[in-house]
């Protein structure tokens, strides 16, 4: 399991729990914990469960080939992990990516004219692909949402659905074995036949109410109750859509529907939101500038997509400059 915050903790510990033999590989205060005490999980319903029976490593060459490699960092963070994470893969090795937004692999096993384009907005040199290659990949939509707390402790709010496909629609074996283990761990992980339909429609929402509400500080449903930012989501999901469209994707619900439960969600703080309130880098390209990218693949506009983006990256930018400036500098005596 590489990384151990909120989504990694979450799915680790779970499966560790019924028996798994799980690592996380994982540093600083996080690796310290897990290895004095564990990884802490608080369900959802308040009760509260600590597992002991997990190793926490640093070291990749250390812990050498794995059956399955799970990537539980974000998306902006895999290019940092990628070469050691290849110290993990062997030929039988199964990698489950958990990112949000357009994943590296997107185009491979995709067929039409557009197979095997690499999406640079997410792997502008192809360092993803040579590190961990697609063709082991089994795509993962991620629902659940949870919080690291703590280092090592981690809280569960709500969701449990982990679908997950084969990049060329089949159902494999690999992807029947590692959805039973997320079953045996209490998630709910169908087999889809087109993992990219569900890629985006969750991206759908975080593309759009991701970095409105960074630029606003707003929660879902203040964004989806005010009329103004309200009209500016829709025209947002509808370039979206209009991209998704021309790369064969069929969206299961309507852009109405998929608003109205965004706005059910209610107070809820965005990932993205919460970045940049702690002066995090955003997760930005792989929500944002991966979509205006495919817009320009297939000759669709997307000018709502590109001025939110434009705004969001200039926030970020204007964040890292200001977390540099307030680094202390030594003098030497």
């Amino acid at each position: 399991m590489i990384g151990a915050g909120a989504i990694g903790g979450l799915v680790g510990a779970k499966l560790a729990a019924t028996g798994c033999d799980v690592t996380f590989m994982v540093r600083g205060a996080n690796l310290e914990a897990i290895r004095r005490q564990g990884i802490r999980l608080l369900a959802s319903d308040g009760s509260e469960t600590t597992v002991r029976a997990v190793g926490a490593s640093n070291d990749y060459a250390a812990v050498g080939v794995q059956d399955v490699v799970v990537l539980a960092v974000k998306a902006h963070q895999l290019a940092n992990v990628a070469a050691d994470a290849s110290r993990l893969v062997g030929p039988r090795t199964v990698v489950v990516t958990m990112q949000n937004g357009i994943p590296y692999w997107y185009f491979h096993r995709h067929g039409g004219g557009l197979a095997g384009t690499v999406v640079r907005s997410v792997d502008p040199s192809g360092t993803l692909a040579r590190h961990i290659p697609p063709e082991q990949v089994l795509g993962c939509v991620v629902y659940p949402a949870s919080e690291l707390v703590a280092p090592g402790v981690v809280a569960h709010i709500e969701g449990d659905r982990l679908p997950l496909g084969e990049l060329d629609g089949s159902c494999s074996e690999r992807a029947m074995r590692m959805s039973e283990c997320f079953v045996r761990a209490g998630f709910k992980a169908p087999i889809l036949d087109d993992i990219r339909a569900e890629i985006w429609l969750k991206l759908w929402g975080n593309l759009t109410f991701n970095p409105i509400s960074a630029l606003t500080r707003a929660t879902l449903v203040d964004i989806c109750e005010d009329d103004a930012t309200r009209t500016l989501a829709a025209a947002m999901m509808g370039e979206a859509q209009a991209v998704a469209e021309k790369l064969g994707i069929a969206f299961r619900v309507s852009l109405e529907r998929r608003i109205a439960g965004a706005a059910k969600v209610g107070k809820h703080k965005t990932s993205m939101l919460q970045d940049i309130e702690a002066s995090r880098e955003p997760e930005l390209e792989a929500l944002v500038g991966s979509v205006i990218e495919l817009g320009r693949l297939t000759g669709t506009a997307t000018p709502h997509i590109d001025a939110v983006y434009s705004l969001t990256r200039l926030l970020a930018q204007t964040l890292a400059a200001q977390r540099a400036e307030a680094v202390p500098v030594r003098v030497a005596a």
